[in-house]
């Protein structure tokens, strides 16, 4: 079990850092065109690389190696690294390193560039336990809001495993910040609720809607003349959507684009962009929070801390949304055998 005094401690430096990247990527967007924020910097195999993006992975391994890695070696894991990580300080080992370190600098990155919504700043830490690290060995985690221009609160949040979490709003305009108290959803139905089932891009996107559908026609019945069941929000935000279960905003939410690549591969289409451990990094906050995850089997998710794999997840605000919600999830998934 780590030190608790030193996870305190890393918990300080990357709230810092976390500052920083916030401080950083406003400024920029209040600075910068948005045709020149999304103009594209890079492509890479799991993601494309934007102007924004640049702001902020310039500070990364920087602030890093002046901190942490001056007296403990960690190994820092985040897209846009030239091999998705780094050994820090230079020149040590892997089997060296105390910490693996996961951040993704701005998740949301559409969002922000274009001035939609906020994105988020996540970062996850766990003991080094060589190249099998998972997503479950993270010890702590953080979230931090990069508001939108026009926007003076953003929020905070963090969580040290089994020892709860805890979130602050941060106004831009006093530079002061305050305890937040947030709480999932008790509800006991998705009825008048958000729920969704995420579909950003394009690719298989009406299968996904057909599998939300029978979700939602499976615990509610039939759509009434002129009413609503219940309704969606497409954040295209990881970190932004664990935020939604977490403030009590969501009641379910499921990410399932990689159960789609089956079907896609039958009619000759690549899988495109989906969910890598660096945008669910923090999920140890919702679940400090008593949000509870999932992949799509139900089981915890605990993908390796790397930028490559695709990952599935599923968020539930409660016990009794999930035991309305899975079932029917499941049988929708098994029916398409995709599960």
């Amino acid at each position: 079990m780590p030190d608790k005094s030193e996870l305190e401690n890393l918990l300080l430096i990357i709230r810092r850092l976390h500052e920083k990247i916030r401080a950083a990527v406003v400024a920029a967007c209040e600075k910068t065109a948005v045709s020149d924020l999304s103009q594209i910097a890079k492509e890479e195999e799991g993601d494309t690389i934007y102007a924004v993006d640049r702001v902020s992975e310039e500070l990364i391994v920087a602030y890093f190696n002046e901190t942490i890695a001056q007296t403990t070696p960690i190994v820092l894991i985040a897209e846009g690294l030239e091999t998705g990580k780094v050994i820090l300080p230079m020149g040590a080992l892997e089997t060296d390193a105390k910490w693996r370190i996961i951040v993704d600098p701005i998740d949301g990155t559409r969002g922000i560039m274009y001035q939609k919504r906020s994105a988020w700043i996540l970062t996850g830490v766990a003991p080094n336990k060589g190249e099998n690290t998972g997503i479950q060995d993270i010890e702590l985690a953080v979230q931090t809001e990069i508001p939108l221009v026009k926007q003076h609160l953003s929020d905070t949040l963090w969580a040290i495993r089994g020892r709860g979490a805890n979130a602050e709003r941060y106004n831009r305009i006093t530079q002061k910040s305050k305890t937040l108290f947030l709480k999932p959803s008790g509800a006991d139905t998705i009825a008048h609720g958000y729920a969704q089932i995420s579909r950003f891009f394009p690719g298989a996107r009406e299968e996904l809607a057909a599998i939300d559908e029978e979700i939602v026609r499976g615990a509610l019945g039939d759509i009434q003349h002129g009413k609503a069941h219940c309704f969606e929000d497409q954040y295209t935000s990881t970190g932004g959507q664990i935020y939604e279960l977490i403030s009590g905003h969501d009641r379910f939410t499921a990410d399932l684009r990689p159960q789609m690549e089956k079907k896609l591969k039958e009619r000759g289409l690549a899988l495109g962009i989906c969910c890598h451990p660096y945008d669910i990094c923090t999920e140890l906050i919702a679940r400090e929070f008593g949000v509870i995850i999932t992949d799509a089997s139900g089981d915890l998710v605990n993908a390796i801390l790397s930028v490559e794999p695709d990952v599935d997840w599923v968020g539930y605000a409660n016990p009794l949304i999930q035991a309305q919600i899975e079932p029917l999830l499941q049988a929708s998934l098994r029916k398409r055998n995709l599960l």
